[in-house]
């Protein structure tokens, strides 16, 4: 049981930030906008977050402290989502090189502010944010193991999360307006919403979220961040595309490619594992290769937002609404005796 434990405790530290970024994705491509910069801005997201832990680490409380850290990071992650935004959205540039772009300049750049500061890309933090177990809760039998002891408060961060995304997309008018912007750009700007400004704003959710994403998942798998989030921005693609756009299975995904990475990371601490004497280089590759298995028959009945990667062009809207004026005047002119 205790290595059971131990697998499901893992799982979570490595489950959580692909959710959380991947949620970050769903917002932004439910809005039209495919947005591959979320490497990039993780990347940017634990750059501040890390760097504010660094400065204030024993002027707060810890948990206190983490939260804070979370705020800046997520709002770094705004702040750089908005280049994305105003390429894809404002200059209609294509999507796919912009992100691609935003995600060659974070790394140099998280490098060069951590040396220019430091005279070292490693920027190192105390971890002192791990909550050993949570009072009244851990001490449940078996679900106070796999849930509430030896955890993070960003484990609790990241379901809410996950519950707000579900509420708002699906519950909300804003979250209506979101998806008809990514399915039916034209029609939702004739019944006079603001296609521009919903996704502005799922770019701009997408970019707190990847920026939250990058933090949580530094603090429970290190003490040093060294500009590098190990590809999750990609791997939360592949959640976003493997849970077909929706939250709750989107939280599945994660927990599937989580237990993945929990393995490769942590198999020579697993007797069965560790007993097959198979090299560990092997066993890192599980998560990649389970990514490149799960796309290969999945991906062929996804059903991603009809619109997403085309840039909005308004003159469409105008042009659609003059060929409607159009039919509607060559019915009533064909029902005139």
């Amino acid at each position: 049981m205790d290595t059971i434990f131990f697998l499901v405790q893992q799982t979570w530290f490595f489950a959580i930030p692909l959710l959380v970024v991947a949620l970050g994705g769903l917002f932004s491509e439910r809005s039209g906008v495919i947005n591959i910069a979320l490497e990039g801005i993780m990347l940017i997201g634990a750059l501040c977050g890390i760097g504010f832990i660094h400065i204030f680490n024993h002027a707060m409380p810890p948990q206190l402290l983490l939260l804070c850290a979370v705020l800046v990071a997520g709002a770094a992650g705004i702040v750089f989502s908005l280049f994305h935004a105003f390429a894809a959205i404002h200059m209609k540039a294509d999507q796919v090189i912009s992100g691609t772009a935003l995600n060659t300049f974070a790394p140099a750049f998280c490098i060069f502010i951590a040396r220019t500061f430091q005279q070292t890309q490693q920027i190192q933090f105390e971890n002192v944010f791990r909550i050993e177990s949570v009072p009244v809760l851990g001490s449940i039998p078996i679900i106070g193991d796999l849930l509430f002891k030896n955890t993070y408060i960003t484990t609790y961060i990241g379901l809410l999360f996950l519950v707000l995304a579900w509420v708002i997309i699906y519950k909300t008018r804003f979250g209506l307006r979101l998806r008809a912007c990514g399915e039916l750009p034209q029609a939702a700007d004739s019944a006079g919403i603001s296609v521009y400004k919903m996704r502005y704003a799922g770019t701009l959710i997408s970019g707190f979220l990847a920026g939250i994403g990058g933090l949580i998942f530094v603090v429970p798998t290190s003490n040093v961040f060294n500009a590098d989030v190990a590809g999750y921005g990609f791997l939360a693609l592949a959640v976003l595309i493997f849970g077909q756009w929706k939250p709750f299975r989107i939280f599945f995904a994660a927990l599937f490619f989580g237990f993945m990475k929990t393995v490769a990371a942590t198999s020579s601490g697993i007797p069965f594992l560790a007993g097959l004497n198979i090299p560990p280089y092997i066993y890192k590759m599980v998560p990649y290769i389970a990514t490149l298995i799960v796309l290969a028959f999945v991906s062929k009945n996804s059903a991603a937002p009809a619109a997403e990667g085309e840039p909005f062009d308004k003159g469409k809207t105008l042009k659609l609404i003059n060929l409607i004026s159009f039919f509607s005047l060559t019915d009533v002119v064909q029902l005139e005796p």
